[in-house]
């Protein structure tokens, strides 16, 4: 059993997971660049350790400095959280050999499902469904000829790519073989690999991922789907669970379908098999993300289940203890991620001092931040800063309250994105449960801030606060009741 786990990351998750393991009575130590010195994670670890690096992204990648900063605190075990190194195969072996263990699947694990091209032959090969498309082999013009075959419209996509970097949607073959070279150079830079294969693009598809576990026993459950439809430029902002989309019969093929992909693999710790579901109920497998997803709280909300206590038991090699039958879906949930950027200027960043953080609270409502008060928000990290969580009994109930929960956040000195969440939740599209993947761009001119009477009024206000000399001048005029002495009536 572990005493000690370090956790290799920063922001929101580094404290979700730190608040889990002080939980089950576990000593934290938390590794970190400088400029995460004042973060709430590492202010609440029994112990930290300064990482460096030429940037402070490059520190969180540096494998060799996180394996000695397990040695020199005596951690048994790391979680990598999502992001930086926790779908690296080289770091997750590199703590085996070191005789620490990697809170997360194994190595060759990682590495098959981290292989886009790899995977989708893997669950090809065993009879679950992929999209018809072809992978790109020695000879380019090969490639290109193979891919008109498949007919438009179709996605490009690279072999080592996530997060929608590298892809690129094809509509007419003219422009095939040009797209196909930019997305090359995309997946070279982004990722140092220019493989790419080429998929049917499913029309307004909407995006269906299921939770997985797997113990070492050979035991393996999945705590349902969730729906992460809501995109902007294939990045999820909102996501849900239970998807409005499926039927009963529909949720438990996919659901099925996620498992038997998870065993086939031998997959042991939390996963997430990932699917592009269309308009007539037809589904594809996307990928298999090795790790803790972004959005696994909503599933938390609904089944009671801490997946990260979960992570934590499976990688102390106990046993699951629990079958399918004891994990239910209880009402309805819904993340939102804030984001320090600006939705009226294409979502620029904002970077600046927390001047005043007012988290939401009430019935329902949970809220992951790895931020404080008077915290710098720099240009090093992604953007985000805090999910905002909210369960209802209903669909209709999660609305509202994640709606409130957004317009009782209170966050000063950044811009963010709060009041374009609220937007797209009360958009007709997402309150009907029919919003695909398209939905934030086609609907763009409607999600646009309108200022309505009251706004301009505070705005007003807000810049005559603002107007250091009229406060001092208004403050210069004297009471009413300044020249008349000490008398009173």
């Amino acid at each position: 059993m572990f005493q000690k786990v370090l956790i290799a990351n920063r922001g929101e998750i580094a404290l979700r997971i730190l608040r889990t393991l002080k939980g089950m009575g576990l000593a934290t130590v938390v590794a970190h660049h400088a400029v995460d010195a004042d973060s709430p994670a590492v202010l609440e670890a029994d112990e930290s350790v300064e990482l460096h690096g030429s940037t402070p992204v490059a520190a969180y990648l540096d494998i060799a400095q996180l394996v000695e900063a397990c040695r020199h605190s005596g951690a048994q075990a790391v979680h990598p959280g999502y992001g930086f190194l926790s779908e690296n195969a080289g770091f997750a072996r590199a703590l085996d050999e070191a005789g620490i263990v990697f809170i997360g699947p194994r190595a060759d694990t990682i590495e098959l499902m981290g292989d886009k091209v790899r995977a989708r032959n893997f669950v090809a090969e065993r009879g679950f469904p992929v999209a018809p498309g072809v992978i790109e082999d020695d000879d380019p013009a090969t490639f290109v000829e193979r891919a008109r075959q498949v007919g438009t419209p179709l996605l490009i996509k690279p072999s080592a790519g996530g997060g929608g970097k590298g892809m690129r949607i094809v509509r007419d073959l003219a422009v095939l073989e040009r797209e196909i070279e930019t997305a090359r150079r995309e997946g070279e830079r982004y990722f140092g690999d220019g493989r790419l294969f080429v998929e049917r693009y499913v029309e307004r598809p909407r995006h269906i991922e299921v939770q997985v576990m797997g113990d070492a026993h050979g035991q393996l459950v999945h705590f349902w789907e969730r729906e992460c439809s809501v995109q902007r430029r294939f990045q999820k902002i909102i996501e849900e669970t239970p998807s409005p989309a499926l039927s009963p019969v529909q949720r438990h093929d996919i659901c099925e379908a996620a498992a038997g992909i998870a065993r086939a693999a031998n997959y042991r710790g939390a996963g997430t098999v990932e699917f592009i579901y269309g308009a007539g109920g037809e589904f594809y497998f996307l990928e298999m993300n090795t790790r803790l997803q972004v959005e696994h709280p909503v599933t938390e909300m609904v089944t009671g289940f801490d997946l990260v206590r979960e992570q934590v038991r499976v990688a102390q090699g106990e046993p699951l203890g629990y079958t399918q039958a004891d994990i239910a879906q209880l009402g309805h949930a819904i993340e939102c991620r804030l984001y320090a950027e600006d939705s009226e200027h294409d979502f620029r960043p904002s970077t600046g001092d927390i001047l005043c953080w007012r988290p939401p609270s009430g019935p329902g409502v949970r809220v992951d931040v790895g931020v404080r008060e008077g915290q710098a928000v720099t240009a090093a990290f992604d953007p985000m800063i805090a999910k905002i969580i909210c369960h209802g009994n209903t669909r209709a109930q999660a609305i509202e309250r994640s709606i409130l929960a957004l317009e009782q956040s209170v966050l000063l000195g950044l811009t963010t994105n709060a009041r374009y969440l609220t937007r797209a939740l009360r958009h007709a599209e997402f309150r009907a449960g029919q919003a695909d993947t398209g939905m934030l761009a086609r609907c763009a001119d409607e999600l646009r801030e309108s200022l309505t009477p009251d706004d301009i009024d505070l705005v007003l206000a807000s810049a005559v606060l603002a107007d250091r000399e009229l406060l001092r001048a208004v403050h210069a005029i004297p009471a009413m009741h300044a020249a008349m002495g000490p008398w009173r009536n």
